[in-house]
């Protein structure tokens, strides 16, 4: 686990290697524990591994300190977070084949043994007991195919001096970053933005985003784009070639429809393979030279991973949790503890204070790159914090379970529309009626009115029509004519699959895995996600609806699956709700008041020329007085102005 850096010039023109340096070491905390720098003139095929600062002494002494001397027209930069092969032979940038290959990589490998093993029966020889040295001899032999080969999260670059080309991927559902800026004349990549700023000639910023930020929370990134107009992702699921100066860029997964429940296994089979997919997912991510322990919210899914990993490892666990006094429906310590003492693990706490909070929100905004657009992601900053201070520099963490098996109160709408197109009489009339009861979200009317939209409307214009009607317009900037989400999938199989897959492969779940790597990684730790094993995914795809949705309950194969290894009272809990964070409920009305007020009067925030202002007050107003319904919005447009400051930008352009 690293961060990363590049520039390519294509122009011909030398790399400022003082740029290079300031990308890299404002990331040093993605790795603290080595530095590292490769200098190419690609033309000429002179290579320089250079050594800066925090380079291991070891590795000091053989190479030369970097330099502006070398008129190299590509290079890159690293940052180390030892976590396998903790000895120099697993220093970056890393070179193969005699050097004709060099590598910086992001991310992990997990099932590099298996191919290293394969790798050595075709002839290839090895020198560390790293993954990086796995991926690269894995590209010498299957070229872009060997993607395909690997079980983890990446994002790298390789280049590659006999083709003369710039190879850069990223892992399947995109849990690690990758960013880049490209015009024609330079390519520059790195595992945040703030490391391309510098490449900006205007700040322009991206108003659709701006705006998704604001209607949608769950939309921080979207296909290619990021806040700034001129600094993309490389998407997940892609790779990118840079070849005689031209960016090209391919999909090389995708979740395939036809597959999508198709599976003739009956529940008590497909239950166990679920279990034995999710098992084996842990077994993988619990390989490490150094310590590893989980993220424990008190819920069903990353209980079942200390549940598992207690199976699977050697020692007690230790379990890092946030919790709050109040509202009282979001404390979840009891459910916290339960989990500890049937696994015997070694539960830590954390509750951060609202004072602390408002006090870090700018620089943990700084981290992110991003608004932080809800309270919940700045509680998992102080988790990971926790593990930091405890010394575990590994973490398993829960995302993606609510995404492949239905966890979204959303997903019964989708899944009773199912039942009405595919004339399930008998299970909507045994089914429907205890949903609109006593589900907890909605009443009656309003559930069967979006069960219906569900049913006639495609996905792509009902998530269009919730984005444009979802939350007031507090903005002062005209959006019309912007098309906000155009990459939204319309499919043949069920509305539910559908409306999951374009939370795995379009929107959400990207949002998630951001605030993940970026809360993770500003205290160095390294989070691993196992519900993302690409095996698990496309299996949970293939079940039917009902093994997804049962009467009242989500997740359920995901439940039934787990039931074997988990406290019965967390797998039968009812009452769970999303990770939440009372910032948006309490905070604002209470520690964060005359922080907020102060902001709606400031200058700076009413001379963006995107706000209107009148309107914020007026909400803002009434919920003061105790009205809930816009508190996600109020804390979106705090979170949207922490960012304006954190970037030091004073309008829009």
């Amino acid at each position: 686990m690293c961060g990363i850096s590049g520039i390519f010039q294509l122009n011909g023109k030398a790399v400022d290697v003082e740029q290079l340096k300031g990308m890299t070491d404002i990331i040093r905390h993605r790795g603290p524990d080595d530095e590292g720098y490769l200098l190419i003139n690609t033309h000429k095929g002179i290579k320089n591994h250079c050594a800066g600062k925090d380079t291991l002494p070891e590795i000091q002494v053989n190479i030369p300190q970097l330099n502006n001397e070398d008129q190299a027209d590509l290079a890159f930069g690293f940052r180390r977070l030892s976590i396998l092969d903790l000895s120099i032979h697993g220093h970056q940038p890393m070179s193969y084949q005699n050097g004709n290959l060099w590598i910086v990589f992001n991310g992990e490998i997990y099932n590099y043994i298996e191919i290293r093993n394969e790798l050595q029966s075709l002839g290839h020889m090895f020198t560390s007991g790293s993954d990086t040295e796995v991926i690269l001899a894995s590209y010498l032999e299957w070229g872009t195919y060997c993607l395909e080969r690997f079980n983890g999260m990446w994002s790298f670059a390789i280049w590659d001096d006999s083709k003369k080309i710039l190879f850069c991927a990223r892992d399947r559902f995109g849990v690690k970053p990758f960013n880049y800026y490209y015009d024609g004349k330079v390519f520059a990549f790195g595992s945040e933005v703030k490391q391309l700023l510098g490449f900006l000639t205007n700040r322009d910023i991206n108003r659709k985003m701006i705006y998704r930020s604001l209607k949608m929370g769950s939309f921080l990134y979207y296909q290619d784009e990021t806040f700034y107009q001129d600094i993309h992702v490389l998407q997940h699921s892609h790779y990118l070639i840079i070849k005689d100066g031209k960016l090209f860029t391919n999909r090389y997964y995708d979740l395939d429809p036809a597959e999508f429940e198709t599976s003739k296994l009956n529940f008590q089979e497909a239950s166990e393979q679920y279990r034995s997919l999710f098992e084996d997912a842990v077994r993988l991510r619990l390989r490490s030279d150094v310590e590893v322990g989980s993220c424990l919210s008190g819920g069903l899914d990353s209980s079942a991973i200390v549940c598992a990993a207690h199976r699977l490892h050697d020692k007690p666990l230790n379990t890092f949790s946030a919790y709050f006094d109040e509202p009282a429906a979001i404390d979840e310590r009891k459910w916290m503890q339960i989990v500890n003492e049937h696994t015997g693990s070694i539960g830590h706490f954390i509750s951060p204070k609202p004072e602390t909070v408002l006090e870090d929100l700018t620089r943990i905004t700084w981290f992110h790159d991003t608004p932080l657009v809800g309270s919940s992601p700045v509680t998992q900053y102080y988790v990971m914090e926790s593990s930091k201070t405890n010394g575990v520099t590994v973490v398993l963490d829960g995302q993606g379970s609510d995404e492949i098996t239905a966890g979204y109160n959303h997903a019964f709408y989708r899944y009773y529309a199912d039942m009405i197109k595919r004339g399930k009489w008998k299970q909507i009339s045994s089914e429907l009626l205890p949903y609109l009861k006593h589900q907890q979200k909605g009443n009656p009317i309003s559930k069967l009115a979006r069960i219906m939209a569900s049913l006639l409307v495609p996905e792509s214009i009902l998530y269009r029509q919730e984005i444009k009607h979802n939350l007031p317009n507090v903005m002062n900037i005209d959006f019309t004519g912007h098309e906000v989400l155009p990459d939204l999938r319309d499919i043949r199989q069920g509305k539910l699959s559908n409306f999951l897959y374009n939370l795995v492969m379009s929107i959400f779940l990207q949002t998630l895995l951001h605030f993940e790597d970026r809360n993770s990684m500003a205290w160095s730790i390294e989070s691993r996600v196992p519900f993302l094993d690409y095996r698990l995914v496309e299996f949970a795809f293939q079940q039917p609806n009902e093994y997804k949705i049962h009467g009242q309950y989500g997740k359920y194969i995901h439940r039934k699956a787990l039931e074997p290894i988990v406290p019965k009272q967390i797998v039968e809990r009812r009452d769970k709700v999303n990770f939440a964070a009372p910032g948006e409920s309490i905070w604002l009305k209470r520690e964060f008041r005359k922080f907020y007020e102060d902001m709606l009067r400031s200058p700076d925030f009413r001379g963006r020329g995107i706000f209107d202002v009148q309107v914020i007050r007026k909400l803002y107003g009434e919920y003061l007085q105790g009205d809930q319904r816009y508190n996600s919005l109020l804390w979106k447009v705090m979170a949207l102005e922490l960012w304006f400051k954190s970037q030091k930008i004073s309008k829009m352009n």
